[in-house]
């Protein structure tokens, strides 16, 4: 007799994403978090993967250690998921790379004034590179007409 392994369930993957999202966003383990709810870091991954259902009270308890509404973990669901369009503005940033996610929690850990200083850095990096693409449209333009 053999098992048939099935694909994860959409549903499934997402939760797990934002386990993973709140989990990376707080600086939190997987072996941290598998301890303070009684798993293995292994268990962990697979609720982030979405290889394993993650059960109510599991869930229940995750938002208690992850220190967010059990709502979070649904959050941002795509149409393809629900069946019906979301309607919520999207998030501007991607938070499903790790360096976002970094980039994100070690802002957190700044100052208000060094928060002040990255985003004037930004700003005009931002600048030169909007000047940058406006040259760009305008020597294109001129060889156009």
């Amino acid at each position: 007799m053999s098992v048939i392994k099935s694909k994860p369930e959409p549903v499934d993957i997402h939760v797990g994403s934002r386990v993973r999202l709140r989990r990376t966003l707080l600086g939190m383990s997987q072996d941290k978090l598998g301890k303070a709810l009684s798993l293995t870091f292994q268990q962990i991954q697979k609720y982030e993967r979405g290889a394993n259902r993650i059960g109510s009270s599991k869930l229940y308890k995750l938002s208690q250690v992850l220190d967010v509404p059990v709502s979070f973990f649904f959050d941002d669901m795509p149409e393809e998921i629900t069946g019906h369009p979301n309607n919520k503005p999207r998030d501007i940033f991607n938070f499903s790379t790790r360096k976002n996610l970094e980039l994100m929690r070690d802002f957190s850990h700044l100052t208000p004034h060094q928060k002040k200083s990255v985003h004037d850095i930004v700003r005009v990096i931002n600048g030169a590179n909007i000047r940058r693409q406006e040259s760009i449209k305008f020597i294109d333009m001129k060889a156009v007409g």
